[in-house]
């Protein structure tokens, strides 16, 4: 190539693709043909790793699920188990028992499906019938008497052994009296028991002769009584033996029916003979009563209920197939489950019905979804979620170093056995990160569905992604799309894939885009969505996202932020940057400067010395002094001392994608050859002078145009980008209609010769001509001294 004229600019049809409303069968006069379409776009190598991961019935196939937000992959994923798990069994209810002989270890016991709750059901009734049985089991005549019996035999024992007593008492002239249990002697005079004061008048050996004819009797009064504490054991033993009976006798009938209802289930049987055990040992001594019930415990049944009735864990409906359970937010409790504690006059205690059930419960037997990122920010999950799927057992035990647990007894469940496939959706940098820093993450994640960013663009995915707004927009109560809405819908997909043959996977964003344009239908009294909604909704998110942006526009065009938009100049370059504020990308054209003098330092990036160049962007300034060497002095050593720098920048700079703009500042300061400045420049280069693509073109190319265009346009303006991008390029319509008006121009190169011919005006031999000299004549130089 010898001049500019032979590379022309780009045509309007090579700048984005416009889809033509006729195209599309869906009319805002007509019914719509497309038909609605629900589920997920493409992605068929996503979907067949997740029907892999689903089939793959062995330990470590979960399944992680990696992509960017936005692109269906929550959906797919819950669409695919769903339909899976419909076909599959229903798992078995699972249900936490008291364990008499140590509460603070609950029983787990499993259940065919849906006889959980039976059970549950039943043994709420139980209860009840117990707790009405037992007061009118003791008020039984056959026990009353039974009762009576022995409290009367115990009398008569206690009766005839003070009758003999007495007795012997009466024969030595002494009275036996009784107060009570306390029994003591009073001599007899004349038929009558003698007085504190008629005794105290006796004379002293008949006050001696009483004494040792007392202490005669109450020795013989011990000894007929020695064996009291026997005949109460006897007696007791007989009433706690009548107690029994009476207990068996009402709970037997009871339990009867219940153990023949659950015959086949062994864990049932053995906890109504525990609990039978218990009912006899606990309430033998003391039968049940209103008033015994302890201060805490106000209200007898509830206690009841806490001691016999199952916790019921989880319960899924007969025929209702497999559980797929997504867990929001994945913290230790939500995923393994808890134990609540009460308050009692001031204590902390707790039972096996205050056991919570966790995501892991809910899910055992299916599926369970979790966000991996959420999951790792989780402090004692990831460790313990692994040891779960390892074991495959669940366990509610608190992490050792949860402070926030009371300091109270607490309980040891049972283990459960865990029987189900994680599938944990996150970023492909956490995958990486995760295969790469865990060494038993592949061991128990084998199976990746990997989500593109992009889908083909072509009649079926456009007809795809049309069927799946109406079917949102239906599903949400929105109006129908018109032709021209939905074209703009497509071409606004193919902008965020900055493609022109692709579409965006974000589908979100799209089914946002309608929501926030079915508003301003609203507002405005329309029947249907119109293109008019749709820009009207774009535009206002960039009014809203675009303060920065405008305020730097402003800069530029009062001076403040110094970039030209024509004429001519040594040594500076118009560039193009991409900046992110908050949630907005924009493009900003920025200058780009470069000196050179005779020396030894190469060639010096001083967003690097000042450290705000970041290793992408300094590898690309590295990258111009292998470039210099080889086109210009392959014959004598390169002495230069050169310096380039993105002028009034004062944050970070990464990427390599100014190298192009500032290579051809630096062979203008070098040559002294002027470069234009109605042009700006992107693209990343390699030593051998090719121009490669970039990223973030349409934003680039538009904030120059915006600054041109607030200028007025010349004509002459433009920008320059790799040729590689030019399959990038999905620009705005302003942009378009400028260049097919001939008012702003955009160039593809794929070599910098190219580049600098275009920006130069000179032919790419005579700019060599010229660098050649002067890196002669600094070498020379340095020989010379």
């Amino acid at each position: 190539m010898t001049s500019s004229e032979h590379l022309s600019p780009l045509p309007a049809e090579q700048l984005s693709v416009r889809i033509d409303p006729a195209s599309i069968p869906c009319d805002a006069s007509a019914e719509p043909d497309i038909k609605l379409f629900r589920g997920v776009i493409g992605q068929q190598g996503a979907r067949d790793a997740i029907a892999f991961g689903i089939a793959m019935d062995r330990p470590g196939y979960n399944i992680f699920v990696s992509g960017e937000p936005g692109t269906g992959r929550l959906s797919l994923a819950r669409q695919y188990l769903e339909d899976a798990a419909k076909r599959e069994e229903t798992p078995t209810d699972w249900l936490y028992l008291n364990n008499f002989a140590e509460p603070r270890e609950p029983v787990a016991l499993a259940l065919p499906t849906g006889k959980g709750r039976e059970f549950m059901a039943a043994m709420d009734k139980l209860v009840d019938s117990l707790f009405a049985s037992f007061p009118a089991a003791f008020e039984n005549p056959a026990y009353q008497r039974g009762k009576a019996q022995l409290e009367r035999e115990f009398t008569d024992r206690y009766s005839q052994a003070i009758n003999n007593v007495e007795r012997q008492a009466r024969q030595q002239g002494i009275a036996l009296f009784r107060d009570g249990e306390a029994i003591s002697f009073v001599p007899i005079l004349d038929g009558k028991a003698v007085s504190d004061e008629d005794f105290a008048a006796f004379a002293e050996p008949d006050k001696e002769a009483f004494n040792r004819q007392s202490l005669i009797l109450q020795d013989y009064l011990a000894e007929t009584l020695a064996e009291l504490p026997q005949w109460r054991r006897e007696t007791s033993e007989c009433l706690r033996q009548l107690n029994q009976k009476t207990i068996d006798q009402a709970i037997g009938p009871l339990l009867a029916p219940l153990a023949t209802k659950f015959a086949e289930h062994r864990g049932v049987l053995d906890f109504l003979e525990a609990m039978r055990a218990d009912l006899l040992g606990k309430y033998t001594e003391q039968p049940l009563d209103d008033s015994q019930a302890e201060p805490s415990e106000q209200n007898p049944r509830l206690q009841w209920m806490q001691r016999y009735t199952p916790r019921l864990m989880v319960s899924h409906p007969e025929g209702g197939g497999a559980p797929v359970v997504f867990e929001a937010n994945p913290t230790y409790q939500n995923l393994f489950g808890k134990v609540e504690y009460l308050v009692e006059q001031g204590l902390l205690s707790t039972h096996y019905r205050l056991i919570c059930p966790g995501a892991l419960h809910q899910a055992n037997g299916g599926y369970l979804i979790l966000e991996a990122d959420k999951l790792a920010d989780e402090p004692h999950v990831w460790p313990a979620l692994k040891r779960a799927l390892k074991n495959r057992l669940i366990l509610i035990d608190p992490p050792l170093s949860d402070q926030s647990s009371p300091t109270a007894l607490s309980l040891s469940p049972q283990p459960i056995p865990m029987s189900l496939k994680v599938v944990l959706i996150g970023s492909r940098d956490l995958y990486y990160f995760l295969q790469e820093m865990d060494d038993e993450f592949n061991e128990l994640f084998r199976v990746l569905a990997d989500f593109d960013d992009h889908l083909a663009r072509n009649a079926e995915t456009i007809a795809q992604l049309i069927g799946l707004v109406k079917a949102y927009a239906a599903t949400a109560g929105f109006a129908p799309l018109s032709a021209s809405a939905a074209a703009r819908l497509v071409e606004y997909s193919g902008r965020l894939a900055e493609h022109q043959r692709r579409l965006s996977a974000r589908i979100g964003d799209i089914l946002d885009l309608t929501a926030e344009s079915d508003l301003i239908r609203r507002q405005e009294g329309f029947s249907h969505i119109e293109e008019r909604h749709v820009v009207a909704v774009l535009d206002g998110k960039d009014q809203r996202l675009g303060r920065v942006s405008r305020r730097l526009l402003e800069e530029m065009l009062e001076g403040t932020i110094l970039i030209g938009t024509d004429g001519e100049a040594v040594g500076r370059v118009n560039g193009l940057t991409v900046m992110e504020v908050g949630g907005s990308h924009f493009g900003m054209p920025a200058r780009f400067t470069s000196t050179v003098s005779p020396g030894k330092r190469g060639v010096v990036d001083i967003e690097r010395e000042v450290q705000l160049g970041q290793a992408i962007h300094s590898k690309g300034v590295m990258i111009l002094s292998g470039y210099l060497a080889h086109q210009y002095a392959r014959d004598f050593p390169l002495a230069i001392s050169a310096t380039v720098a993105l002028e009034q920048s004062y944050g970070y700079v990464d990427g390599d994608s100014a190298a192009l703009a500032e290579l051809l500042a630096l062979i203008s300061a070098l040559t002294g050859v002027p470069i234009r400045q109605d042009l700006a420049v992107t693209g990343s280069i390699n030593q051998y002078g090719e121009v490669q693509a970039v990223g973030g073109v349409n934003e680039k190319i538009e904030g120059f145009f915006q600054l041109c265009d607030a200028r007025k346009l010349t004509g002459r303006q433009g920008v320059v980008i790799p040729k590689a991008n030019v399959s990038n390029l999905m620009l705005d319509s302003q942009v378009v209609d400028a260049v097919s008006r001939a008012q702003f121009a955009i160039y593809a190169v794929t070599s910098v010769e190219q580049a600098l011919s275009l920006l130069s005006g000179k032919s790419p031999e005579e700019v060599n001509r010229l660098a050649v000299a002067r890196l002669g004549e600094m070498a020379n130089y340095f020989v010379r001294n």
